[in-house]
């Protein structure tokens, strides 16, 4: 990470406010923090969040109780995993903007929508590219900093979903009759490993053969980025970011006028139905250990409490194996050397039962985990 970077974080700080205390407050061991069960305003929750790069580049939060600011009546869940790269200022920016900016279309449209949503996946940019505009000439390298945004909204009996990016929500689904679960995905990643995602990027640009290219055996867009979509990552957006002084090697030899990357989200709604019990929200830090169906099976097998430290455990084992380490020595690695071995995991799950109104909490994940390098 640059140097200067550390001056943005600092100016930062008064807008960044502390999760709510009491006991709604996680608890941290080392690179670990969690929150084992907590109430949302539709039912039970569990949060965890493990670091593994020098700096926390995953931000998470949950909010619940009113999702407009002009008391409509509007009561619900919103859930929000930002998986940042290149730095953690893109995430904790969106940790910190998301939902107000949510709140504030909300009231605009007096209803939730994936309109209202979408809106706020762009204020959100449109507000952080500003800032990188504005930090551009000490600190350029902002223009590389992005994340991808996982947002979900719980509400009136309706899940809604947006993704820009490769988290991922599924949903477990329970039959009552047998008793089994079955995994349903409610999100669309945008990673150019899959081929609908490389395919749709050669459409949107045909005159540039090297819109995505293979670099060390992982498809890449421009040969830099992996994702498709994001907040963010300006430098590939904005062609004014496409120059000295940023460094050259993030820096596109051709021009371009059409905005390479996204931040547009997909989104989805559907009604929840009496066989819906929980949702998944994660990075894909998770999802590259799990397969849907190992998650879900987890979360049914067993108690809620602890559940999200529960999956992130069976990751991290999952990625020991992988790299044929023991799970008891892959835990004494340090952060940063962690990072060879699995990415920053944030899981949070987010049970479905009945409505309580009463139960507001604003909470962010992984407050209190080591944010500055050991030297």
């Amino acid at each position: 990470m640059w140097a200067t970077s550390y001056s943005y974080l600092d100016m930062m700080k008064p807008f960044w406010r502390p999760c709510v205390g009491g006991a709604q407050s996680g608890r941290t061991d080392g690179l670990l923090w969690y929150k084992d069960l907590g109430s949302h305003v539709n039912g039970e929750f569990s949060m965890a969040v493990v670091q593994a790069n020098s700096l926390m580049e995953d931000q998470s939060q949950i909010e619940s109780g009113p999702l407009d600011s002009m008391n409509l009546g509007l009561y619900g869940t919103f859930i929000g995993v930002y998986d940042g790269h290149g730095g953690p200022e893109a995430s904790r920016f969106v940790n910190e903007n998301m939902f107000s900016n949510l709140k504030r279309f909300v009231s605009e449209d007096e209803e939730m929508s994936g309109d209202a949503i979408r809106k706020a996946f762009l204020s959100t940019e449109h507000q952080f590219i500003s800032l990188v505009r504005d930090q551009w000439r000490t600190c350029p390298q902002f223009a590389c900093v992005g994340t991808c945004c996982l947002v979900g909204v719980i509400v009136d009996g309706v899940i809604y979903t947006a993704n820009a990016g490769d988290s991922r929500v599924v949903l477990g689904r329970v039959d009552k009759d047998s008793g089994s679960v079955s995994a349903i995905q409610l999100s669309q990643e945008h990673n150019v490993n899959h081929e609908c995602v490389r395919d749709e990027l050669r459409s949107l640009h045909p005159d540039d053969p090297k819109i995505v290219v293979m670099k060390h055996n992982v498809w890449r867009v421009k040969g830099l980025i992996q994702v498709s979509r994001s907040i963010g990552d300006a430098y590939l957006k904005n062609p004014e970011f496409n120059r000295a002084p940023l460094l050259p090697k993030f820096r596109i030899p051709q021009s371009f006028s059409k905005q390479i990357l996204s931040p547009e989200p997909t989104i989805s709604i559907q009604n929840v139905d009496p066989n819906d019990e929980f949702l998944i929200f994660a990075s894909d830090g998770l999802w590259e250990q799990l397969s849907n169906e190992e998650v879900v099976d987890i979360v049914h097998t067993y108690p809620r409490n602890g559940i999200a430290r529960r999956l992130v455990k069976a990751a991290l084992q999952a990625a020991a194996k992988k790299r044929e380490v023991r799970y008891l020595d892959l835990k004494k690695i340090e952060r940063g050397v962690r990072r060879h071995f699995h990415d920053d995991i944030t899981v949070v799950v987010v049970f479905l039962d009945s409505a309580n109104p009463n139960s507001s909490v604003s909470m962010k994940g992984g407050v209190g985990l080591p944010a500055t390098k050991k030297f």
